[in-house]
Formats: structure tokens, sequence, C-alpha cells
């Protein structure tokens, strides 16, 4: 999700009549309508069950999200146009787009079983999920210091990109069966209410692409860049650690408080 925290709207005065037309930043936006493709697309490939193809426009729609915020900031080009219309892509792609790939990939089979409804009420609670998630980001203040360096609750493009490179890992080892699906169900349910929780997870939005960095910095990004094109697979741990690193790391802060606690 971007980060539009200095808002303005750009509007032109219209001399003959009078009234005010609202400009809109192009680029910023562009990535915006890129990302709702992906979203869309994912949802049309899961339709007609090409599941590799919905994971990655998924993923596309991902880089596309995490470009459009930024480069609006690098061109001072926010907006509150735009801000509202990233939330609305973030709902297609990471809400509506994840929930019914899952859906149409495995939690329709619970049917099978006699779960029907089970099914696709995860998938309608991963959606809820996700829509009370950008309405709570929304009405959060974001200029605090700890809003800038911590999301509260699980962003949605994370839980959203476990998804596709779940899908990619369960296809390429050909996992199936009841345990499977339970599990995915289990799965879905566990991701929506992280996404309405109040665990931090680390935000990198205070990290400043314009700022200097180790030259080993750039091996290791170069290296990571090598690692992903031999095995894209290797982004589902990756998503996974992201997603354990909010519990993990409220666990570690409680423990520390805890500790300061009793030495006192």
């Amino acid at each position: 999700m971007s980060d539009d925290s200095e808002l303005k709207e750009e509007s032109k005065d219209d001399g003959a009549n009078g009234s005010r037309r609202l400009g809109i930043y192009f680029l910023p936006n562009l990535f915006t309508t890129a990302s709702i493709f992906g979203g869309f697309y994912a949802i049309i490939a899961a339709m007609n069950h090409h599941f590799s193809h919905a994971a990655f426009a998924i993923i596309l729609a991902m880089i596309c999200d995490s470009l459009d915020g930024r480069v609006a900031r690098l061109i001072n080009a926010q907006s509150l146009f735009g801000a509202h219309y990233d939330s609305l892509s973030d709902l297609v792609s990471f809400g509506v787009a994840p929930a019914l790939v899952l859906y149409n990939w495995s939690l329709i089979h619970l049917a099978r079983y006699g779960f029907e409804k089970i099914g696709w009420l995860s998938a309608f609670l991963y959606v809820a999920c996700v829509a009370l998630r950008l309405a709570k980001f929304n009405s959060m203040s974001q200029d605090t210091p700890e809003a800038k360096r911590y999301f509260f609750g699980l962003p949605c493009p994370a839980p959203a990109g476990l998804v596709a490179t779940l899908i990619w890992f369960a296809e390429d080892v050909h996992a199936s069966g009841i345990l499977f699906d339970v599990g995915v169900t289990l799965l879905t349910i566990v991701l929506a209410l992280l996404m309405v929780s109040n665990i931090k997870y680390r935000s990198f939005k205070d990290v400043k692409m314009t700022d200097r960095v180790r030259f080993i910095s750039t091996i290791v990004i170069v290296l990571v860049i090598i690692l992903i094109a031999l095995e894209p697979l290797v982004l589902f741990p990756i998503a996974c650690l992201y997603v354990l690193s909010g519990p993990i790391g409220g666990v570690l802060r409680w423990r520390k408080s805890h500790a300061k606690t009793s030495v006192c």
C-alpha cells in the first residue's frame, strides 16, 4: 500500500463557468491501473483454471502497487485522488483476486467432503478483512514516527504474495487432498485475521531510495535477483518469513518488556 501522507488535491479553475476540474497525476496512477489489471487478470485466469498464470498476475500487481506510491513521492505527485484510487486497487488486486483464486484453486474442493459453505465463507472473510484493513489504514494518522516504521496489521499485499507463491510451490510438488485443502482453508482464515490485528509489521517506508548504501548491499541485491531468477520458488519462504515476522517480533518485544518489568 502506498503512503500518501502529504495529500494534496490538484484542481484547475475553469474561467468560463467557475467550475473546478480535478487534475490527476498520470505516472503514479498508471502503475495503479496496471495493478488493477493484474488483479483482474488473476481472476480471469483462475476461472479458466490457469492458476500459475493467476499467481504471476498477483505478483505483477504487487510490483506495480509498490511502485505507484514511491513514484508519486519521488516526483512529488501525491494526491487525494491517488490515495483513494490506490485503496480501491488494493481491494481488487489483493482482496477479491486472491480470495477468488484461492476458492477456485482449493477452497471449492471442500464441497467434496460436505463443507462447501466453509470454503466460500473463508474466501468472503478474506475479502472482508482486506476491506477493513484498508479502511483502518486510511483512517489512521501516518505522520507519527511509529506509523512510518510499522504497519499495524499485516499489509494486504503480503498475504496476496504468499497466496501466489504458495500456488507455485504446491503446483510444483503436486500437493492435493483433503488435508491440503483444510490447511489452505486454515491459512486463509489466519491471513485474514492477521490483516485486521494490531500486530506490527515493518513497512520499510522509512528506507529512502535516494540514500547512499554500502557497496556490499548492492552485491546482496544482485545475488537475490539471481537466486530468484534461478528458482522463483524461493519467493515462497521469503513471503512466509515476512508473515511470521510480525507475531515473532511481537513475542520478542513482549519478552523484552516483561524482562525489564521483572528487573524493576
